[in-house]
């Protein structure tokens, strides 16, 4: 999938990291020998909205591979998560409108491969910086949402990264977002906007 802008600084100065209002997002879930889950959801990550209604599925390998996701009802099965982080990727066309979405579950990695994607500055450290087609960028905002129904929007420090405190054992989600300004061309195609919706989620044990 490729943006019709190739230089990554035009690519920067065409994006609009201003928040969506009300933007769905797709999460995942990892749990040690039971393999992951990618949910699609709208406010706190325990509210699901069917996946069928996302397109092209794919769990994102690296070095432009992929591979397919199964969609239940609820939720992508991954029986086989691959070791490390773990990202997936999915796409909605409407109308004129495509919304890529795209997710990483874990922390231990500090690079991206995502297009759109929040990045530890240290191995399961709490700040974090956004990365946006290996070019870091500063947030202008992300939302986080947990399993606890505790939500929280961070702002960025002098550097442009954020940092969040994690109080008290649960699944936490970051989300942010990005629109590409006057549209793109995604795969052949032409949209009147593109927009990107990154998340990282991480399990806080006791």
């Amino acid at each position: 999938m490729t943006l019709s802008v190739r230089h990554p600084v035009l690519l920067v100065m065409a994006l609009s990291w201003a928040p969506l209002a009300g933007a769905d997002y797709l999460w995942l879930d990892r749990h040690a020998g039971q393999g992951a889950k990618g949910y699609f959801s709208e406010l706190q990550p325990g509210e699901h909205l069917p996946v069928a209604q996302l397109q092209n599925p794919r769990v994102v390998l690296g070095e432009g591979k992929t591979a397919p996701l199964k969609a239940g009802v609820e939720s992508f099965e991954i029986a086989d998560a691959p070791p490390g982080d773990l990202r997936v990727a999915a796409q909605r066309a409407e109308g004129g409108t495509l919304t890529i979405y795209q997710a990483r579950e874990g922390r231990t990695e500090t690079r991206a491969q995502n297009d759109l994607e929040l990045v530890p500055t240290t191995p399961g450290g709490n700040t974090f910086a956004l990365h946006w087609k290996g070019t870091v960028v500063p947030a202008s905002q992300v939302n986080v949402y947990t399993s606890e129904q505790w939500t929280r929007s961070l702002k960025p420090a002098a550097d442009g990264t954020v940092t969040l405190i994690t109080p008290f054992p649960a699944r936490y989600v970051l989300e942010v977002s990005a629109q590409v300004n006057g549209g793109s061309t995604v795969d052949g195609k032409r949209y009147d906007s593109v927009i990107h919706v990154s998340t990282l989620s991480f399990e806080v044990r006791q």
